[in-house]
């Protein structure tokens, strides 16, 4: 970062000000995104192996994410509609290994690469 000469002209203050905290949230943005993809690659690993033990199905049918979802939609909001937990489960089925992922994608980025894979 450069040096602020002390002049009187609060343009260059204001300036040297706002790059610093556009900086700062560039980076909270990408650490919040980060944390999403991989809370919500957790969800699909959860529902694959812990409910579904590996398969493509639960045994029991469908309404393992329904129920999942009026729980969550209740707890957090519309983010986990019935629909967005499939999402996050196919997300983790087409990229069962966490670290293969890149940290710079967003949520949407992911979504869309599991949906056409």
């Amino acid at each position: 970062m450069n040096q602020i000469k002390p002049t009187r002209d609060s343009d260059a203050l204001f300036s040297h000000i706002k790059a610093v905290l556009d900086e700062a949230c560039t980076k909270i943005s990408r650490s919040v995104n980060s944390a999403m993809v991989q809370a919500y690659w957790n969800v699909g690993k959860y529902i694959v192996e812990y409910e579904q033990q590996g398969e493509q199905r639960a045994e029991y049918g469908k309404n393992v994410i329904n129920d999942l979802s009026a729980r969550l939609v209740k707890e957090y909001g519309n983010g986990f509609t019935a629909t967005n937990l499939r999402y996050m489960r196919q997300f983790y089925l087409c990229f069962p290994i966490y670290h293969a992922l890149r940290d710079k994608l967003s949520w949407s980025h992911c979504r869309t690469l599991a949906y056409t894979k």
